[in-house]
């Protein structure tokens, strides 16, 4: 098998990331799709119009060495570029987790008295708010 000189060119330098002589081997299924997936991210970025998009994904599935998969994507950069942040916004600070146990105590301490002085001014109902703060401390309690 013979390998013509712009399959060479387009399998690259010889290195770690791509041995010599690469280009003429053939491309597997996920080699073609991962292609296909720089092709879609290309596209996201700008880079590739809908017509190239559709062009270059149809060769790519239908292409079978390393070289045609290399030529494909000769014109876009390696990794996409990160987007910069806009100017005047900042990033928002991560959120600091609270506990389930903490909610429920922190909701027990606003409505509590509320409901015990209603409870009170009407019925006197002290036996009632014994009975909700008894059942709140065994729903938030450890087993």
């Amino acid at each position: 098998m013979t390998t013509e000189p712009e399959d060479q060119l387009a399998a690259g330098p010889a290195g770690p990331a791509n041995p010599a002589g690469r280009g003429h081997l053939r491309a597997s299924d996920a080699d073609r799709e991962q292609v296909v997936d720089a092709l879609k991210a290309a596209f996201v970025a700008g880079r590739l119009s809908p017509d190239e998009l559709r062009s270059r994904a149809g060769e790519a599935l239908q292409t079978r060495t390393y070289a045609g998969l290399a030529m494909l994507t000769a014109d876009l950069p390696a990794r996409p570029a990160e987007a910069a942040p806009r100017p005047g916004t900042a990033a928002a600070p991560a959120r600091k987790l609270v506990s389930r146990k903490t909610v429920a105590w922190a909701g027990a301490a606003a409505v509590l008295p509320a409901v015990g002085a209603a409870f009170l001014t009407y019925y006197g109902g002290f036996l009632v708010m014994f009975l909700a703060a008894f059942i709140g401390y065994t729903l938030t309690a450890k087993a």
